[in-house]
């Protein structure tokens, strides 16, 4: 069953709802249309987490007709068309493709996010929400079922990735308990820290976690912006295969960060 541009963007947001995350500022939805976005027909989709030239240039090899983003082109403040994002939007005109953000409803996502794809992953039970930004739930609190090692989560968590960039192993050597946020999770630290939680899983932390997490006697593991969020990207990936039947891609363009 193929779609159009148009019917793409009620299907995502059937689930998404973009609407429900008002606050964030980075523009969630189509960001850059094709010719007819009522007409022409979507027969292959790519995804990637970054919109760039490397992912749109790979998306356009493989001939895809949209081009499916955690991160985007758009972040609330007005953008000249010109340098590299001029590069970016005539190189997807040129290929008539469309491009498709989703951020904060991507990380949110109890089926299909970063977060909750995370925990699922690493086995995490009893779930509840965790972390606010501007008003949005966007990362999770869990257990597991038994104590695990911190050399186990690093072990899955390098599963189908790279290395993981900063561990912090001041905590418990048996784990317990874990707080998820993905991407850049270092404004959550403190708090992951005084939630009773005994690790906290993140992406990407900076120089001021070593001493926070240290003289709380606690766990961070950050496992790469970028590593951290493939997984809704992919999982929506899995979900428009299934139901749609549309040809799909995933555009591999890790950062290492």
């Amino acid at each position: 069953m193929g779609m159009t541009l148009n019917e793409f963007d009620a299907w995502a947001d059937s689930f998404l709802q973009r609407n429900n995350y008002s606050a964030d500022i980075s523009m969630n939805g189509i960001q850059v249309q094709n010719s007819a976005p009522d007409k022409k027909e979507i027969k292959k989709a790519a995804f990637a987490v970054d919109a760039c030239i490397e992912t749109i240039e790979k998306a356009a090899e493989e001939k895809a007709d949209i081009l499916f983003v955690h991160h985007g082109f758009f972040w609330g403040s007005p953008l000249p068309v010109c340098g590299i994002h001029y590069n970016r939007i005539k190189a997807l005109m040129d290929a008539d493709m469309a491009l498709y953000a989703s951020h904060i409803p991507l990380d949110a996502n109890k089926e299909y996010g970063n977060n909750y794809g995370l925990a699922r992953m690493l086995g995490l039970r009893n779930i509840e929400p965790f972390g606010e930004w501007r008003g949005m739930m966007i990362g999770l609190k869990g257990d597991f079922a038994e104590s695990v090692s911190m050399e186990y989560l690093v072990r899955k968590l390098e599963e189908n990735a790279s290395e993981c960039n900063v561990v912090l192993p001041f905590g418990p050597k048996e784990v317990r308990s874990a707080v998820i946020i993905s991407g850049d999770g270092e404004s959550d630290a403190e708090a992951a820290a005084a939630s009773g939680a005994d690790v906290f899983i993140t992406g990407e932390v900076g120089h001021i976690c070593y001493h926070l997490a240290k003289e709380n006697s606690f766990n961070i593991i950050a496992a790469g912006h970028y590593n951290t969020e493939t997984i809704g990207v992919s999982l929506v990936m899995e979900k428009l295969a299934r139901e749609t039947g549309i040809e799909t891609v995933f555009i591999s363009a890790p950062t290492g960060l």
